[in-house]
């Protein structure tokens, strides 16, 4: 399992990498892996402005379907359209790709402080292993 050092993490399984004034968010390996083959994401929060901890969509893979929660607050100002129903069609980039390829949204920070309350790689691998 991998946990990248550039990313901050949640409890709830996102991560996080900042770009400049633009942030993506994605869900982690370990939560890739418990959720197993990913068969559609949703995603309809495009274009609006959600706090930390709000639910900004859903990922469904054969047996559940899980919230994704926003890491910290702010727009949303992409869904991948690799991901995209109507667009790439291809959800199982989370499972291959799940740092890379596999993002969900791109978003910009509202409040960049938030960032300072998330999980380094080093205590969200102790929260999972």
């Amino acid at each position: 399992m991998k946990f990248p050092d550039n990313l901050k993490y949640t409890e709830e399984h996102e991560w996080i990498r900042i770009e400049g004034s633009l942030a993506y968010v994605g869900i982690t390996d370990y939560a890739q892996k418990e959720l197993d083959e990913l068969v559609y994401i949703e995603v309809e929060s495009v274009g609006e402005t959600l706090d930390k901890n709000e639910v900004f969509g859903t990922v469904e893979a054969v047996k559940t379907t899980s919230d994704l929660f926003m890491p910290v607050s702010g727009k949303v100002l992409e869904f991948n359209p690799e991901l995209d129903e109507s667009e790439g069609d291809n959800p199982t980039l989370v499972n291959t790709d799940p740092y890379g390829a596999g993002w969900i949204i791109k978003m910009e920070i509202s409040d960049p402080s938030e960032l300072d309350g998330l999980l380094d790689a080093e205590a969200y691998e102790k929260l999972v292993i």
